[in-house]
């Protein structure tokens, strides 16, 4: 009896590998989706930068914003009634997505094929040209990025990983004249304290840090000249940022988009923060703005 032990052993060793196989597959096809299981615990975790008028805290706590609110009214129509915010470096935005810190970035991030490289981004919720804040006066006479770059003293501030760092790059300002700082209220700061001649961001960015400042000695520069980057003037198309595993998600929220786009509830949402008709995003999408410099 004892030859037939071994043959018995390896029968049972497969049966038992055989049923832990098919264990591990029933797992796997029976694992919710991040959409499946936001709708099941009724909120997401979504991540922001602190910018305004894009995703930030007021006072009291509330998370609010233009990314914010067009997120928050989509969701609710997706049947996902809360948000809960984790404050993240801009520049550590798409890492903590991809690390699921949290599910979404409603951050005003800007289309672009780097980032979509990392992250799949829903459609645009709005269009938008650069900006820059100074001091009152223009001491420098700041009116472009080109300046900056042909003055060897301006220093200018920009958060970490926004796209105006690239900006001031390919318009010539050289790195040692370029302050990156984790956010806007520390590039508010910087300009403030005279460590920085300017700070710098998308106009609606620059326009609610000065209101938030309400500091006399601070100016917009109205004249700003856009950049010319790779023969065209910039423009950014901001958008809500997914995983790239989470394509029913970002479809789910551009549904929702495309019907607050089409009622004009769009235009509602992001006016207090302001925009305008003018910065409405048109029909551009982020498939063809993720291919736009490939």
């Amino acid at each position: 009896m004892k030859r037939f032990k071994p043959l018995l052993a390896v029968t049972l060793a497969l049966s038992l590998f055989g049923l832990a196989g098919c264990g591990a597959s029933g797992t796997e096809s029976n694992a919710k989706s991040a959409l499946e299981t936001a709708k099941e615990r009724g909120y997401v975790v979504v991540g922001f930068a602190n910018e305004k008028p894009y995703a930030y805290q007021t006072p009291d706590g509330k998370l609010t914003g233009e990314a914010v609110e067009v997120a928050r009214t989509a969701l609710k129509n997706m049947g996902i009634n809360e948000m809960r915010g984790e404050l993240t470096e801009f520049a550590s935005l798409i890492p903590g997505l991809n690390a699921k810190r949290f599910d979404m970035i409603t951050a005003g991030m800007f289309i672009n094929p780097e980032r979509a490289k990392e992250v799949d981004f829903a459609n645009p919720e709005y269009s938008i040209g650069e900006g820059i804040a100074v001091k009152k006066g223009n001491p420098l006479n700041i009116h472009s990025y080109e300046d900056i770059a042909a003055n060897p003293k301006a220093k200018i501030a920009v958060p970490g990983g926004a796209i105006e760092y690239d900006y001031l790059l390919k318009s010539g300002v050289p790195l040692k004249q370029i302050m990156t700082v984790p956010d806007m209220p520390a590039a508010l700061s910087a300009l403030q304290s005279g460590r920085a001649d300017a700070l710098t961001a998308t106009g609606p960015s620059v326009q609610a840090t000065l209101e938030t400042a309400n500091n006399p000695d601070l100016e917009r520069v109205m004249d700003f000249m856009q950049p010319i980057i790779d023969g065209k003037e910039v423009l950014g198309y901001g958008a809500t940022a997914f995983r790239k595993e989470d394509k029913d998600f970002r479809e789910a929220f551009n549904s929702e988009l495309e019907k607050l786009k089409n009622s004009g509830e769009l235009l509602k949402i992001i006016s207090p923060f302001g925009f305008t008709e003018q910065e409405l995003p048109g029909d551009k999408t982020a498939e063809e703005l993720s291919k736009a410099a490939s």
